[in-house]
């Protein structure tokens, strides 16, 4: 087995969050009564920090902090439910756990919503550690999730690999030795994802599942 432990990110990764974010979103700048993202930049609010997307997209620098508290009160009584486990996912995350791997998630979406999310769906149970953001952005970007991941579970990088559907998730990795396997059914750029240093790009769970056994 090549690999013994896995990371999982987690919008776009294990689950479709998309309808929940891009609701939330679209109410940040409804409230703030600025023009919205296309549909097309909707998708890269997926992933990355969110404060980092508003600034990326038309909020002052100055507002940040505004429009995540914004984003927050919708997201986090409505949105974060209008979510789903991708087909077969659930039953990969089986699979694993009964083939012997460790199972870790590492989320840049703060550490508290990503369990209430995974507790929903009943996917608490396949993770040994769950990792995610803190809500005053001290941990905040993907490799200071994996650090603190990495912290929590004895510093042993051996045997690792991150997966994730962005280049997020190959950057964050790659900061500390680990490879990471892309997956094609999330909201990320494919060939950024391997011109980043992909090490495999999966398009179904049994692809990954074989990736994870060469």
């Amino acid at each position: 087995m090549a690999y013994k432990n896995i990371m999982f990110d987690l919008d776009g990764t294990l689950t479709d969050s998309s309808e929940g974010i891009n609701k939330s979103v679209l109410y940040v700048y409804d409230k703030m009564g600025i023009a919205p993202p296309s549909k097309e930049e909707l998708r890269t609010f997926i992933g990355p920090p969110l404060g980092d997307s508003f600034t990326r997209h038309g909020i002052a620098e100055s507002d940040r902090d505004k429009c995540v508290a914004i984003f927050r009160e919708r997201y986090n009584t409505i949105g974060k439910f209008e979510n789903v486990p991708y087909p077969g996912m659930i039953e990969l995350l089986e699979r694993l756990k009964n083939a012997g791997f460790k199972l870790y998630v590492a989320t840049s979406k703060p550490e508290k919503t990503a369990l209430e999310v995974l507790s929903h769906f009943d996917m608490v149970k396949y993770f040994d550690e769950i990792a995610g953001a803190t809500m005053d952005r001290s941990r905040e970007k993907k490799e200071d999730v994996i650090a603190y991941l990495l912290e929590k579970t004895g510093g042993n990088k051996d045997s690792v690999v991150m997966i994730g559907d962005s280049i997020y998730d190959v950057v964050g990795a790659k900061e500390f030795g680990i490879p990471c396997i892309g997956v094609s059914w999330g909201f990320g750029d494919l060939i950024e994802m391997k011109s980043g240093g992909a090490v495999a790009i999966v398009d179904t769970m049994d692809e990954l599942f074989d990736a994870l056994n060469r």
